[in-house]
Protein backbone atom coordinates (compact mmCIF):
# COMPACT_ATOMS: atom_id res chain seq x y z
CA UNK A 1 0.00 0.00 0.00
CA UNK A 2 1.40 3.41 -1.38
CA UNK A 3 1.29 5.60 2.03
CA UNK A 4 -0.63 9.09 1.24
CA UNK A 5 -1.31 10.18 4.37
CA UNK A 6 1.45 9.77 6.37
CA UNK A 7 5.30 9.84 6.32
CA UNK A 8 8.29 8.20 8.57
CA UNK A 9 11.45 8.42 8.76
CA UNK A 10 13.93 5.67 10.45
CA UNK A 11 17.11 6.43 12.40
CA UNK A 12 18.37 3.48 14.42
CA UNK A 13 16.29 2.47 16.78
CA UNK A 14 13.95 5.31 16.60
CA UNK A 15 11.79 5.70 13.91
CA UNK A 16 9.04 8.89 13.46
CA UNK A 17 5.96 8.89 11.84
CA UNK A 18 3.51 12.18 11.24
CA UNK A 19 0.27 11.93 10.43
CA UNK A 20 -0.03 13.67 6.99
CA UNK A 21 -3.76 15.02 6.48
CA UNK A 22 -3.28 18.72 7.15
CA UNK A 23 -6.04 19.92 4.99
CA UNK A 24 -8.59 18.04 7.85
CA UNK A 25 -6.49 18.85 10.53
CA UNK A 26 -5.21 14.95 10.75
CA UNK A 27 -8.66 13.77 11.27
CA UNK A 28 -8.63 9.73 11.68
CA UNK A 29 -9.65 8.22 7.59
CA UNK A 30 -10.01 4.49 7.41
CA UNK A 31 -6.96 4.63 5.03
CA UNK A 32 -4.97 7.11 7.62
CA UNK A 33 -5.68 4.24 10.11
CA UNK A 34 -4.84 1.46 7.77
CA UNK A 35 -1.49 3.31 7.11
CA UNK A 36 -0.74 3.60 11.07
CA UNK A 37 -1.24 -0.20 11.20
CA UNK A 38 0.93 -1.23 8.28
CA UNK A 39 3.84 1.29 9.28
CA UNK A 40 3.86 -0.42 13.18
CA UNK A 41 3.44 -4.18 11.66
CA UNK A 42 6.03 -3.12 9.08
CA UNK A 43 8.57 -1.88 11.68
CA UNK A 44 11.88 -3.37 11.60
CA UNK A 45 13.32 -5.57 15.26
CA UNK A 46 16.07 -2.66 15.43
CA UNK A 47 12.99 0.28 16.00
CA UNK A 48 12.62 0.53 19.75
CA UNK A 49 10.44 3.99 19.74
CA UNK A 50 8.71 5.76 17.75
CA UNK A 51 7.69 9.39 17.84
CA UNK A 52 4.34 10.16 16.66
CA UNK A 53 3.22 13.92 15.52
CA UNK A 54 0.71 15.45 13.19
CA UNK A 55 1.46 17.59 10.13
CA UNK A 56 0.27 20.95 9.74
CA UNK A 57 0.09 22.69 13.77
CA UNK A 58 -2.58 19.45 14.50
CA UNK A 59 -1.67 16.11 16.15
CA UNK A 60 -5.37 14.18 14.95
CA UNK A 61 -8.64 15.81 15.00
CA UNK A 62 -10.82 12.42 15.61
CA UNK A 63 -12.58 10.89 12.58
CA UNK A 64 -13.19 11.96 9.30
CA UNK A 65 -16.73 12.29 9.90
CA UNK A 66 -17.30 12.38 6.16
CA UNK A 67 -17.01 8.61 6.07
CA UNK A 68 -19.02 7.84 8.81
CA UNK A 69 -22.57 9.50 6.93
CA UNK A 70 -24.66 5.58 7.23
CA UNK A 71 -23.06 2.65 8.87
CA UNK A 72 -25.40 -0.55 9.93
CA UNK A 73 -25.09 -1.47 13.73
CA UNK A 74 -23.44 -4.58 12.90
CA UNK A 75 -20.67 -2.37 10.61
CA UNK A 76 -20.31 -0.17 13.26
CA UNK A 77 -18.94 -2.76 15.76
CA UNK A 78 -16.60 -4.41 13.52
CA UNK A 79 -15.70 -0.64 12.68
CA UNK A 80 -15.42 -0.27 16.53
CA UNK A 81 -13.49 -2.92 16.95
CA UNK A 82 -10.66 -2.63 14.13
CA UNK A 83 -9.69 0.54 16.46
CA UNK A 84 -9.33 -1.14 19.23
CA UNK A 85 -7.24 -4.01 17.36
CA UNK A 86 -4.51 -1.09 15.80
CA UNK A 87 -4.75 0.89 18.69
CA UNK A 88 -3.92 -2.60 20.91
CA UNK A 89 -1.04 -2.48 18.58
CA UNK A 90 0.65 0.93 19.09
CA UNK A 91 0.27 0.27 22.78
CA UNK A 92 0.87 -3.58 23.34
CA UNK A 93 2.71 -4.20 20.49
CA UNK A 94 6.35 -3.97 22.42
CA UNK A 95 7.10 -0.44 20.79
CA UNK A 96 7.25 2.48 22.81
CA UNK A 97 5.59 5.46 21.11
CA UNK A 98 6.14 9.44 22.36
CA UNK A 99 3.57 11.81 21.06
CA UNK A 100 4.61 14.98 20.34
CA UNK A 101 0.96 16.88 20.24
CA UNK A 102 -0.04 20.01 18.80
CA UNK A 103 -3.37 21.85 17.81
CA UNK A 104 -6.14 19.16 17.90
CA UNK A 105 -5.90 16.09 20.28
CA UNK A 106 -10.20 15.37 19.45
CA UNK A 107 -12.42 12.45 20.01
CA UNK A 108 -10.27 9.88 17.89
CA UNK A 109 -7.38 11.87 18.32
CA UNK A 110 -7.48 11.39 21.80
CA UNK A 111 -7.98 7.43 21.89
CA UNK A 112 -4.91 7.52 19.54
CA UNK A 113 -2.87 9.64 22.26
CA UNK A 114 -4.00 7.45 25.00
CA UNK A 115 -3.07 4.35 23.83
CA UNK A 116 0.98 6.17 23.30
CA UNK A 117 3.02 5.82 25.99
CA UNK A 118 4.55 9.23 26.38
CA UNK A 119 2.55 12.01 25.80
CA UNK A 120 3.81 15.72 25.23
CA UNK A 121 1.58 19.20 24.65
CA UNK A 122 2.72 21.93 23.37
CA UNK A 123 0.26 25.34 24.44
CA UNK A 124 -1.63 24.90 21.55
CA UNK A 125 -3.00 21.75 22.43
CA UNK A 126 -6.88 21.31 23.00
CA UNK A 127 -8.32 18.06 24.39
CA UNK A 128 -12.13 17.32 24.05
CA UNK A 129 -14.43 14.50 23.46
CA UNK A 130 -17.31 16.28 21.15
CA UNK A 131 -19.04 13.24 20.32
CA UNK A 132 -22.30 14.73 22.27
CA UNK A 133 -22.75 17.36 19.71
CA UNK A 134 -22.75 14.96 16.81
CA UNK A 135 -24.80 12.79 18.21
CA UNK A 136 -22.63 9.56 18.15
CA UNK A 137 -20.52 8.09 21.00
CA UNK A 138 -16.82 7.02 21.61
CA UNK A 139 -15.31 3.73 19.96
CA UNK A 140 -11.67 4.19 19.58
CA UNK A 141 -10.95 2.95 23.12
CA UNK A 142 -12.11 6.35 24.56
CA UNK A 143 -14.10 4.30 28.01
CA UNK A 144 -11.39 2.31 28.58
CA UNK A 145 -8.25 4.55 27.99
CA UNK A 146 -9.01 7.71 28.54
CA UNK A 147 -11.38 6.73 31.59
CA UNK A 148 -8.84 5.08 33.28
CA UNK A 149 -7.06 7.99 33.28
CA UNK A 150 -9.93 10.92 34.46
CA UNK A 151 -12.40 8.41 35.82
CA UNK A 152 -16.04 7.90 34.79
CA UNK A 153 -17.30 10.62 36.60
CA UNK A 154 -14.74 13.25 34.92
CA UNK A 155 -15.83 12.09 31.38
CA UNK A 156 -18.98 11.95 32.13
CA UNK A 157 -19.17 15.64 32.09
CA UNK A 158 -16.42 16.13 29.29
CA UNK A 159 -18.55 14.23 27.08
CA UNK A 160 -21.72 15.52 28.26
CA UNK A 161 -20.26 19.34 28.27
CA UNK A 162 -18.29 19.19 25.34
CA UNK A 163 -15.27 20.57 27.82
CA UNK A 164 -11.92 21.08 26.70
CA UNK A 165 -8.98 20.88 28.44
CA UNK A 166 -5.88 22.87 27.47
CA UNK A 167 -2.17 21.35 27.60
CA UNK A 168 -1.40 22.72 31.66
CA UNK A 169 -4.81 21.45 32.67
CA UNK A 170 -4.19 18.10 30.34
CA UNK A 171 -0.71 17.59 32.70
CA UNK A 172 -2.96 17.98 36.18
CA UNK A 173 -5.45 15.31 34.60
CA UNK A 174 -2.66 13.06 33.45
CA UNK A 175 -3.49 13.16 29.48
CA UNK A 176 0.09 14.28 29.18
CA UNK A 177 2.98 13.66 30.81
CA UNK A 178 4.86 17.30 29.76
CA UNK A 179 3.47 20.48 28.59
CA UNK A 180 6.33 22.52 27.06
CA UNK A 181 6.52 25.48 25.05
CA UNK A 182 6.01 26.16 21.41
CA UNK A 183 8.21 24.35 19.46
CA UNK A 184 9.49 21.75 22.28
CA UNK A 185 7.40 18.91 21.94
CA UNK A 186 9.38 17.16 18.97
CA UNK A 187 12.54 18.43 20.09
CA UNK A 188 11.92 16.96 23.49
CA UNK A 189 10.67 13.74 22.00
CA UNK A 190 13.38 12.68 20.37
CA UNK A 191 15.85 13.54 23.44
CA UNK A 192 13.18 11.12 25.10
CA UNK A 193 12.77 8.26 22.59
CA UNK A 194 17.01 8.43 22.49
CA UNK A 195 16.67 7.55 26.30
CA UNK A 196 14.01 5.39 26.06
CA UNK A 197 16.02 3.58 23.73
CA UNK A 198 18.86 3.01 25.37
CA UNK A 199 17.33 0.97 28.38
CA UNK A 200 17.37 -2.64 27.93
CA UNK A 201 14.80 -4.22 25.96
CA UNK A 202 13.44 -6.43 28.21
CA UNK A 203 12.30 -3.68 30.86
CA UNK A 204 11.02 -1.45 28.14
CA UNK A 205 8.97 -4.80 27.21
CA UNK A 206 7.69 -6.02 31.09
CA UNK A 207 7.27 -2.10 31.73
CA UNK A 208 4.77 -1.56 28.82
CA UNK A 209 3.13 -5.01 28.59
CA UNK A 210 2.68 -5.71 32.46
CA UNK A 211 1.84 -2.15 34.60
CA UNK A 212 -1.40 -1.32 32.17
CA UNK A 213 -3.04 -4.71 33.47
CA UNK A 214 -2.02 -4.60 36.70
CA UNK A 215 -3.73 -2.11 36.92
CA UNK A 216 -6.80 -4.08 35.91
CA UNK A 217 -6.13 -6.40 38.20
CA UNK A 218 -7.23 -6.75 41.89
CA UNK A 219 -4.30 -6.45 44.41
CA UNK A 220 -2.89 -9.57 44.99
CA UNK A 221 -3.33 -10.65 41.17
CA UNK A 222 -1.38 -7.77 40.61
CA UNK A 223 1.63 -8.53 43.05
CA UNK A 224 1.61 -11.72 41.93
CA UNK A 225 2.25 -10.66 38.89
CA UNK A 226 4.71 -8.18 39.21
CA UNK A 227 6.54 -10.75 40.95
CA UNK A 228 6.72 -13.29 38.06
CA UNK A 229 7.65 -10.14 35.69
CA UNK A 230 10.66 -9.02 38.07
CA UNK A 231 11.93 -12.70 37.96
CA UNK A 232 11.91 -12.81 34.78
CA UNK A 233 13.61 -9.63 33.90
CA UNK A 234 15.78 -10.39 36.50
CA UNK A 235 16.93 -13.43 34.51
CA UNK A 236 18.26 -11.33 31.50
CA UNK A 237 21.83 -10.87 30.30
CA UNK A 238 20.70 -7.50 30.10
CA UNK A 239 19.99 -7.10 33.89
CA UNK A 240 23.30 -8.77 34.79
CA UNK A 241 25.07 -5.99 32.33
CA UNK A 242 23.21 -3.49 34.17
CA UNK A 243 24.36 -4.32 37.88
CA UNK A 244 27.49 -5.05 37.09
CA UNK A 245 27.78 -1.40 35.12
CA UNK A 246 26.32 0.28 38.09
CA UNK A 247 28.77 -1.00 40.47
CA UNK A 248 31.78 -0.48 38.13
CA UNK A 249 30.50 3.25 37.59
CA UNK A 250 29.81 3.07 34.27
CA UNK A 251 27.00 3.37 31.55
CA UNK A 252 25.26 -0.29 30.51
CA UNK A 253 25.58 -1.90 27.03
CA UNK A 254 22.72 -3.45 26.60
CA UNK A 255 21.70 -6.05 23.65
Amino acid sequence: MAATDTSHTIDGAVAELELARPDKRNAMSDSLLAEIEAFYSGLPDTVRVVILHGRGGHYCSGLDLSEHVSRTAEEGVYHSRNWHRVLDQIQFGGTITVSAMTGAVIGGGLELATATHVRIAEPSVIFQLPEGRRGIFVGGGATVRVGRILGPDRMTEMMLTGRRYDAEEGLRLGLVHYAVGEGEALPLARQLAARIADNAPMSNYFMVQALARIGDMPRGEGLFTESLAAALVQTTPDAEEGLKAFLEKRPPKFR
